[in-house]
């Protein structure tokens, strides 16, 4: 639970510090301690009666103390800092007095509720604002909606609406035409979007020049120019930068910008003519971009394309309806993405599209109906090279003109991280023998190996676990998973600010401006903030998946199936299942021959006469779900 400066066996005497809190939905909560000295990290037990004036992530000051066990607990608390404003919660009476029994995660006791006027009942799901003692209502949730959305949307401080005034400077934004001025013309390139049918908010478009005499091909990649139209500084600005990214929780977008915009004026929909940002990159026969040019377009677009009929076109030839006006430069793009292929595995690194997991939706009810497994096609291969290649480009350009940048890095794993990445393909039946060090061209064959077997959804988020997250920062290094020097992203500035911030950089330089900063503070300041959001935006992902699987698995009760064990902990086991890229709990209590003791590094469940160990293959039964927990819960298959 925690390390300390403090003597073995004696206790360390109380002290005062500062921490976040996190909260248990069985009523208790953590401190997670900012940490004074280096490598010390420490986590203090809160009891329930000291957290009742509380929410989850507020920062406090406190006295923390060690118990003779070993164990911190924190009294004293005092509120420094609150960043959550908005809460979600069911209404319950008190004495009479409406009060709000805020989401378990977020609260452990009800709130007075103010109704601001309104009629409320018990058993009303609202979303409300947080006051002095109190909380205010903001909205009620129609009868019948999922009340699992606004749960997880007030949980992680997410935005469902736009204020009218956001709105009123983004429909002034559609006045403004797409005018081509001094820009390349290039809607007479045949040019094509490549989506799921489903995307609407169109960020990119690509075209290629087939190779002449030289044998190098051109590629151009063409993101939409949402720069020219979203100011910075205005409130549209602002609404953008906080939210940070588009949240995509299954069956529900909550789009950067407003739709007018993002599905609409700045989509790159097809026979419309839009203005763009341009990469032009030069690929020599074997692979090399040996030049990138950037500059201001006007496209339009001749064909929308979506990844199953490019697919059918790169596997068997077959050219759709939709493809007739654009198909004698189809081969050329199969060409293009070939060669950045070679170029590429010669480099190592991952392949960033993976198998994920698809809910289903029945049409009429809106309810989750399934879940399936999507794995990526040659399309969506294609498209990630072009995106991976403009993105590293743009990243290299930037560099070498000293422009300040939010450059997505990604460190080389640690040596520990690495071996437990070892002993985990061990387990599933692969030989990893990495030696010290994991380089990028051993993690390539390592990819390799796993590509296409049944145990590679969980390698792979075992994988993606060991190489650690990424993230934005103005200081330029490399991103190992992609074996790239430098990289960061350009390609959907509708639905991501670090794109759009990028892109205003861009624009600056090509209309002459000179005097950037170097390794810019205010960049790194967004760069900082843009994580958070960013990390918010997944967590929230997650449980809204989390929810649907319980709620689906609720019809599994009682079924078996085969698993793979992808963590451990000290309540149990993580298992994945095969064909479902479902997880759930296996609790310690449920496994036979116990008790059980985690080992040092987590990786490994350890008991008298059996261990069970991450990438181990296991037959669950599903045993039970809560939907409102998003937890499913197994017991030991046959």
């Amino acid at each position: 639970m925690s390390h300390s400066s403090s003597s073995p066996g004696l206790p360390a005497s109380p002290r005062p510090v500062t921490g976040r809190i996190d909260i248990h939905p069985r009523g208790f909560g953590f401190l997670g301690v900012q940490p004074s000295t280096p490598g010390e990290v420490l986590s203090a037990f809160i009891p329930p009666p000291e957290l009742s004036p509380f929410l989850a992530d507020d920062v406090v000051s406190a006295t923390v103390s060690q118990g003779a066990d070993g164990r911190w607990s924190a009294s004293g608390l005092s509120l420094l800092q609150r960043t959550r404003d908005q809460v979600y919660g069911e209404v319950v009476l008190r004495k009479g007095a409406p009060h709000l029994r805020i989401d378990k995660e977020v609260a452990n006791t009800d709130w007075p509720l103010d109704a601001a006027g309104s009629e409320i009942q018990p058993g009303d799901a609202v979303v409300a604002r947080v006051a002095e003692g109190k909380v205010v209502l903001l909205y009620k949730l129609e009868p019948g909606a999922d009340r699992s959305i606004a749960r997880v949307i007030a949980r992680h401080g997410l935005r469902r609406d736009f204020a009218p005034e956001v709105l009123e400077v983004a429909r002034a934004a559609q006045a403004q035409p797409h005018a081509l001025g001094a820009r390349r013309d290039l809607r007479s390139l045949p040019t094509v979007t490549v989506d799921a049918p489903s995307t609407r908010d169109i960020d990119d478009a690509i075209s290629v020049l087939p190779a002449g005499a030289d044998g190098a091909l051109r590629l151009l990649v063409s993101i939409a120019d949402v720069a020219e139209f979203v100011t910075e500084g205005t409130v549209l600005d602002q609404a953008a930068r906080e939210r940070a990214t588009s949240v995509y929780l299954a069956g529900h977008v909550l789009p950067m910008l407003p739709e007018e915009l993002s599905a609409h004026w700045l989509s790159l929909v097809p026979h419309e003519e839009r203005l763009c940002l341009t990469v032009e990159l030069r690929i020599d026969a074997e692979g090399r971009v040996t030049a990138a040019d950037v500059y201001e377009s006007i496209i339009r677009s001749w064909a929308r394309l979506n990844y199953d009929e490019v697919a059918d076109f790169l596997d068997r030839g077959i050219v759709s309806q939709a493809m007739e006006p654009v198909r004698d430069v189809m081969p050329w793009f199969r060409a293009a993405a070939a060669r950045l292929a070679v170029a590429r595995s010669g480099r190592g690194g991952i392949e960033m599209s993976r198998e994920e997991a698809r809910f289903t939706f029945n049409l009429e009810t809106g309810q989750v109906s399934g879940i399936e497994n999507v794995r990526p096609t040659s399309a969506h291969k294609m498209i990630e090279r072009f995106m991976v290649a403009a993105n590293e480009a743009i990243g290299e350009w930037m560099l070498t003109r000293g422009l300040p940048a939010l450059y997505r890095v990604q460190d080389e794993p640690d040596p520990q991280r690495v071996a437990d990445l070892a002993a985990f393909a061990q387990h599933s039946g692969f030989a990893a023998g990495f030696g010290g060090r994991l380089t990028p061209l051993a993690l390539g064959a390592f990819d390799r190996q796993i590509s296409g077997c049944s145990a590679e959804p969980a390698l792979r988020s075992v994988l993606r676990r060991s190489l650690g997250p990424a993230r934005y920062t103005v200081v330029p290094s490399g991103h190992f998973g992609l074996a790239a020097r430098w990289y960061l992203h350009f390609t959907s500035p509708i639905r991501r600010y670090a794109d759009l911030a990028v892109h205003r950089v861009l624009k600056q330089y090509l209309r002459g401006r000179r005097d950037f900063s170097h390794q810019d503070p205010a960049v790194e300041q967004l760069a900082v903030h843009i994580n958070a959001r960013a990390r918010a935006a997944s967590r929230a992902e997650q449980d809204r998946d989390r929810v649907l699987e319980a709620r689906l698995m609720a019809t599994h009760v009682g079924k078996t199936y085969l698993g793979r064990i992808t963590r451990v902990k000290p309540f149990g086991l993580i298992v994945q299942l095969d064909d479902m890229l479902v997880e759930g709990v296996l609790p310690v209590d449920a496994l036979p021959g116990g008790p059980f003791q985690p080992d040092a590094r987590e990786t490994s469940l350890v008991g008298p006469g059996s261990t069970f160990t991450i990438g181990m293959p296991l037959q669950v039964k599903v045993s039970s779900t809560d939907e409102l927990l998003g937890r499913i819960e197994f017991t030991m298959g046959r």
